[in-house]
């Protein structure tokens, strides 16, 4: 197999964002006047739901079954999630979410390379942006092709819908591509879109069952040992000898 392109997930996966979307929600949940509180506990409950939208629904739905829900509802839950993504941003801006260990290294040696790179996730196009920006510099985009982000699609990941988006965008089959995703759901989507999938844990996502993984990581600290399990050219690993 050559691989022609790798289709990261972001949340979770590009950097340890998910602490700083749980504090951001409480932030717009005060500053609406709401006593919600979302503890790292139950977080970890939501978030087996993706998208920041729907993650609220759910929320009121299983645990507030008698909130009283104003006559435009989804207005009411727009507004919340624009106040939170508002919050959010401050954050990365102020520097407090670095990309994770690798990430950095690795988009640069695909692009060296000549690795076609795409973005896939539920998260608004305005988070992908603020992050990159702050981590990669004013010029991010050059490095992807395409940027498959928030409601671009109907359905969101464990669906598919993403992932043939951005394998339209980009004009190839999933069998020339890898995805790198963090949780089941970003795993289902991407499997259920004929891509082989390498994951990389995280704090919410350690107990996920991952079966259907090519490779699960910890992190990205070691790239040649990245190389060497998927099968990017062994040129990448330059700062390290790889032996066969």
């Amino acid at each position: 197999m050559t691989i022609k392109a790798i289709i990261f997930d972001v949340d979770g996966t590009l950097a340890d964002t998910e602490d700083g979307h749980r504090l951001s929600f409480n932030k717009a949940f005060a500053e609406n006047g709401l006593d919600w509180n979302w503890d790292v506990a139950l977080y970890d409950k939501l978030l087996k739901v993706t998208g920041g939208k729907e993650r609220i629904k759910y929320f009121v739905e299983t645990c507030l079954p008698d909130f009283d829900k104003p006559a435009d509802y989804d207005e009411f839950v727009k507004n919340l999630h624009v106040v939170k993504t508002g919050h959010y941003n401050a954050m990365l801006r102020e520097g407090g979410i670095p990309l994770r260990p690798g990430i950095r290294q690795l988009i640069s040696d695909a692009h060296a390379a000549g690795i076609t790179l795409a973005i896939a996730t539920t998260t608004t196009p305005e988070n992908v942006s603020t992050l990159l920006e702050v981590g990669l510099g004013r010029d991010w985009q050059k490095h992807f092709a395409a940027l498959g982000c928030g409601d671009i699609v109907p359905h969101k990941k464990p669906a598919p819908d993403i992932y043939f988006w951005v394998l339209d965008k980009l004009g190839l089959p999933a069998a020339d591509c890898i995805a790198l995703e963090d949780s089941e759901n970003g795993l289902r989507s991407s499997l259920a879109a004929g891509i082989k999938t390498y994951v990389t844990l995280n704090h919410y996502t350690r107990h996920h069952d991952f079966s259907g993984a090519s490779g699960v990581f910890d992190d990205l600290g070691d790239l040649a040992g990245f190389y060497r399990a998927t099968g990017l050219p062994l040129s990448f690993a330059r700062r390290e000898p790889v032996v066969r």
